[in-house]
């Protein structure tokens, strides 16, 4: 990893994957970026990893894309007014890809924020299957203060993960949020204090580890593209999937574990 940017940790099943750019308030810099696209998708195929936990170190998950000069980017700080207009689309491409990626994953994923959340950070804490968030951790959406649309993929992602409303509370507004905010929108799935956000994340990724990996990793896909595809294309790509996961090891053992009487001790195959 590039100066210890991420850090990587297995338990069990389960990879934790760890931001670790204190300095930069665990800012997403272009050196992070690839090494972060890579882990996933090398996780992603590895039959090892049944789980992956997105975590941070320090009091910030993450704020988003770091596109100063010093993250990689173009982005300026200079005193010139012509110096701040930045045309961002080429930095932003390389981020929107990095979120597709993200959200193919078939790996179960849980977030576990422990702490600020700002810009495209939005996008790595909700776009996990599984959200754990600190009570009175702050969520800044942070473009429209800057006088930016939302980018990254935001746009296209976080309506897919949050109400239509508070979308636009969100966006237009201009307000910081807390994760309470984000707990009654239904995007967190356990709201906890701060010092239990790792312990609740383990518990989480424990569970997901030793459940029918490739049964879940079909129900996430099916989910997601069940978004943007009409009801016939939806109905048929459920019946191939159930004919294709009628022959994993796991769908066997569920069904012999059902009539034995005993629970399912599935092996992620």
């Amino acid at each position: 990893m590039t100066e210890n940017s991420l850090l990587t940790e297995r338990d069990g099943g389960a990879l934790w994957i760890r931001l670790n750019r204190i300095d930069g308030r665990n800012g997403i810099d272009f050196a992070m970026l690839e090494d972060l696209k890579a882990l996933w998708r090398e996780s992603d195929v590895d039959p090892k990893v049944r789980a992956i936990v997105m975590a941070a170190n320090g009091k910030y998950f993450c704020t988003g894309a770091d596109l100063t000069p010093s993250g990689g980017g173009k982005a300026s700080t200079g005193a010139s007014e012509d110096s701040l207009l930045l045309d961002y689309r080429p930095d932003t491409n390389i981020f929107r890809d990095l979120f597709r990626v993200y959200w193919e994953l078939e790996t179960p994923v849980v977030s576990a924020v422990n702490g600020t959340v700002a810009g495209a950070g939005w996008m790595l804490a909700l776009l996990a299957d599984i959200v754990v968030a600190a009570e009175g951790a702050r969520w800044i959406h942070v473009f429209a203060e800057r006088g930016m649309i939302p980018h990254a993929g935001d746009p296209y992602f976080l309506p897919r993960v949050l109400p239509f409303h508070a979308l636009n509370e969100i966006a237009l507004l201009r307000d910081r949020f807390t994760s309470e905010d984000l707990a009654r929108w239904g995007a967190v799935n356990r709201l906890v204090p701060p010092d239990e956000v790792e312990n609740v994340a383990s518990e989480l990724a424990q569970r997901l580890a030793t459940g029918p990996t490739r049964s879940l990793g079909q129900a996430k896909r099916l989910y997601r593209r069940s978004l943007d595809s009409d009801m016939v294309t939806a109905f048929n790509e459920e019946a191939m999937t159930s004919a294709l996961i009628a022959q994993t090891h796991d769908r066997r053992e569920g069904v012999v574990s059902m009539l034995e009487g005993r629970p399912a001790e599935f092996e992620g195959r």
